[in-house]
């Protein structure tokens, strides 16, 4: 084997999918639970859409389980994408599911990248395009080693016509927008309005209502939407997040059409 010739193939592999990727339908930044089931189900349907992942693994809080217990937890409506999905769950009790997350992380992300999605990790959304009437148009990103290094080195863009912004807890595409554009999102405040503390039940109602275009050109999924919408964080159960990202596929594929 030479070392080259194995240099060279990771490295034109990988230019020519990123190449592909510098012009998409969906953009998603965060390859958590919501981002990686919006881009399954986005790439089922034919449509071209590229994952950017600022850590080196994906699944987001996922993975971790609850407190670094590798289970999650899911009600009946969850369970039932997780079947489509193929992850093994048992029942603990009438209405609550158990699934290894592990297996429900690395499931899900290989189903999307199957589906035609493309995943990029150790890739950060430092900024966004806007252009045509205050709408997203892009997202600016850079390697995460780049900031977590203090580096001063200038990014590169992508073109999509949506982005998804499932980020997480700190919805971070909707903070650069706000910072940028000023409180223009479709909150109460205009801003994001932060999440409220801890209240299952209650957090996995609104996370659906959450799901929705919050910017012209740009969807909230996931804890992303409660972030934003100031609903409470849910921890270790993780139905609404897959519901989230089921239901953000549907309200870019709507938008995209009506585009």
């Amino acid at each position: 084997m030479d070392e080259v010739t194995i240099s060279r193939a990771i490295v034109e592999s990988y230019m020519k999918d990123f190449m592909e990727a510098m012009e998409t339908d969906v953009a998603i930044a965060g390859a958590g639970p919501a981002g990686l089931v919006t881009a399954y189900y986005l790439a089922k349907e034919g449509i071209e859409v590229v994952v950017f992942e600022r850590q080196l693994r994906v699944g987001g809080g996922m993975s971790g389980g609850g407190m670094m217990f590798n289970r999650i937890v899911v009600q009946e409506e969850g369970k039932r994408i997780l079947d489509e999905f193929d992850v093994a769950t048992k029942e603990y009790r009438k209405g609550y599911h158990v699934a290894d997350s592990l297996e429900a992380v690395s499931t899900i992300c290989s189903r999307a990248i199957r589906a035609g999605a493309k995943v990029f990790n150790l890739i950060s959304v430092e900024d966004v395009m806007i252009r045509e009437g205050d709408r997203i148009t892009g997202l600016v990103l850079n390697w995460s080693a780049v900031s977590w290094s203090k580096l001063h080195v200038d990014p590169l863009t992508v073109r999509c016509k949506l982005a998804v912004d499932a980020t997480g807890h700190d919805a971070e595409v909707c903070s650069i927008v706000v910072r940028k554009v000023g409180p223009k999102l479709r909150t109460k405040t205009g801003e994001v309005m932060g999440e409220k503390s801890m209240w299952a039940e209650r957090g996995e109602k609104e996370i659906l209502r959450n799901t929705r275009e919050v910017y012209p050109g740009l969807v909230v999924a996931g804890m992303t939407a409660n972030a934003v919408f100031g609903s409470p964080r849910m921890g270790a159960i993780f139905g609404g997040m897959l519901l989230s990202g089921k239901k953000a596929a549907r309200v870019a594929m709507k938008s995209l059409k009506q585009g």
